[in-house]
């Protein structure tokens, strides 16, 4: 019966099991994302019992991306961003050139090439957004000044990610010959692979801004009109799936970027609320199913093969990004608690990671293997990371109030 509904046997498993482990996870206090990685773990080849069909899982998670991203740029503002510049970009920027430098610098230890080192260092420097909107809503830390910095720093990580799916093609797309390293592509130099690659990216962006921004909420308007909340959810998903899709076909972009710019266009409208809770079922769904997929790659031996190597991620992940991430703030000259704050958020790594493994393999820059590192780093750091932000803010009460000594008596005179 599996083998004549592959996709139905999927889709009906995945969801299951990610519903089944994800309320293991929440009932223990963890990210529901531990459990629907769990739950592709339970389906991969790696693991006795039902094995889900990977091509398949991949176009679902292919989906997963395409909604992620796109309800990423629905909660995108370039006026909040701009609002908290002075921290955000520059924390976020450096953290990432620190936490990247640290991936390169182990990979080159363990003998791996530049390029398989910057991929893997990108993958390990971006926090997951989800993760961390969830923390700081379990923690009321959500609409604070310093949650803010946070959430704009996170914002600044993504923006910079969205560029690297954009280079990292163009730099390492096919080659001639068998090096990974960028010398002379199937089109020509690299130079003018990356050139062409830019243009068109402009291009679909400037379209957007311009023409989309004006057309796409005059048709969510023209929608909402008819009253039809079928028709008001087919017309967001279709902009999510098909700005996506044809960004990718028409100027050779990233599903993730074109979902990801939809998602800036409908934040410009007025139904952009309505539209967000619009798709969130989707998104949940899709979203589940996307970490699903991804725990089916995982090989939990990993962890028995290469302790040593999967300690390096996790140290990187909750020690080296975080501690940088602290460092700069405090250089900012911010406030103690905001630094605590912003580097126990960023102290877990998540979806980013994991399209941005997935390009590094489809380019043939990291193995298997390598990716493995990346998802059981995402897995230990999400799992550890509401014991860091609890740390993390018991560590701030404690510095900011310290404990009062009594004073000694005078003696009468």
């Amino acid at each position: 019966m599996h083998d004549e509904t592959p996709l139905i046997a999927l889709i009906a498993i995945g969801l299951v099991l990610a519903f089944v482990c994800g309320y293991i996870a929440v009932r223990l206090r963890l990210s529901p994302i531990i459990g629907y990685l769990v739950a592709g773990i339970i389906m991969g080849p790696h693991t006795p019992g039902f094995t889900g069909d990977a091509h398949l899982a991949d176009e679902l998670a292919e989906i997963g991306v395409i909604l992620l991203l796109f309800g990423a740029g629905m909660h995108f503002s370039v006026a909040d961003l701009w609002a908290m510049r002075s921290v955000s970009v520059p924390g976020a920027v450096a953290q990432i050139i620190v936490a990247t430098g640290l991936g390169i610098g182990v990979t080159h230890l363990w003998g791996w090439s530049l390029s398989a080192g910057l991929v893997f260092g990108l993958s390990l420097s971006v926090a997951s957004t989800v993760v961390m909107l969830r923390t700081l809503q379990a923690n009321n830390a959500l609409d604070t000044p310093d949650g803010k910095i946070t959430i704009g720093w996170t914002i600044v990580e993504d923006l910079a990610m969205v560029l690297a799916l954009v280079l990292l093609p163009a730099f390492f797309g096919p080659t001639l010959g068998n090096s990974a390293e960028p010398a002379h592509t199937e089109e020509g130099p690299v130079w003018l692979s990356l050139g062409m690659a830019l243009g068109k990216v402009t291009v679909f962006i400037a379209l957007m801004l311009v023409f989309g921004t004006r057309v796409f909420p005059w048709m969510l308007k023209q929608t909402d009109r008819l009253q039809s909340r079928e028709l008001f959810t087919l017309a967001v998903s279709a902009l999510a799936l098909g700005v996506a899709f044809g960004s990718a076909e028409l100027f050779g972009c990233s599903l993730a970027l074109g979902a990801f710019f939809a998602g800036v266009v409908i934040n410009q409208s007025d139904l952009n609320h309505r539209a967000v809770a619009t798709l969130e079922p989707l998104q949940d769904a899709f979203g589940a199913l996307f970490f699903v997929a991804i725990g089916m790659l995982f090989d939990p031996m990993i962890i028995v093969r290469h302790p040593v190597q999967v300690l390096a991620v996790l140290a990187i992940i909750v020690v080296g990004k975080s501690l940088a991430a602290f460092i700069i703030v405090r250089l900012l000259r911010r406030p103690l608690s905001m630094a605590l704050l912003v580097s126990a958020a960023l102290a877990q790594i998540g979806e980013f990671s994991f399209i941005l493994s997935g390009l590094g393999i489809s380019l043939g820059l990291i193995s298997q293997e390598a990716e493995n590192l990346i998802i059981a780093g995402a897995l230990l750091s999400i799992l550890l990371n509401p014991l860091v932000f609890s740390a993390a803010s018991r560590l701030g009460r404690v510095l900011s109030h310290p404990p009062k000594t009594a004073k000694k008596a005078t003696p009468a005179v």
